[in-house]
């Protein structure tokens, strides 16, 4: 099972996909199409932040419908903090949802897959595995 990060999610709902994203794009449909994509509620939360039409924000709602959020608990939010704290303080920087998919794959033993470049830094210190995409 995969976590699939926010930007992997918005490169593969953008309507012109650019050449390298495409690659990106065809790992995310292949893991859908194995049943192994996992979503986390935050991730939804900034998927479907910023859309300004009201159509657009129910259609894209819609098609999130199909994934049902991966269910979180106190531990993950206690770690998640743990981790900020523990990268801060190597001078590594991260947001709240960075951190928490972080804690909620280390707990379900799930990979992330991102096309953020912080999560490389995070693996270096945190017990996390990355997606390592067959396609790319």
């Amino acid at each position: 099972m995969v976590i699939v990060d926010t930007c992997v999610w918005s490169l593969a709902l953008r309507r012109n996909v650019i050449q390298t994203s495409s690659l990106v794009v065809i790992e995310f449909e292949q893991l859908i199409r194995s049943y192994k994509v996992q979503l986390l509620g935050p991730v939804r939360q900034e998927i479907l932040s910023g859309i300004r039409s009201k159509p657009q924000f129910s259609k894209l709602k819609k098609h999130l419908s199909k994934f049902p959020d991966l269910p979180l608990i106190t531990e993950d939010h206690e770690n998640a903090a743990e981790y900020f704290n523990f990268c801060r303080a190597k001078g590594i920087q991260g947001s709240n949802t960075d951190y928490l998919l972080c804690a909620v794959a280390k707990r379900c033993g799930f990979a992330v897959y991102t096309t953020d470049k912080d999560f490389l830094l995070f693996s270096k210190h945190l017990p996390i595995k990355l997606h390592k995409p067959e396609h790319i």
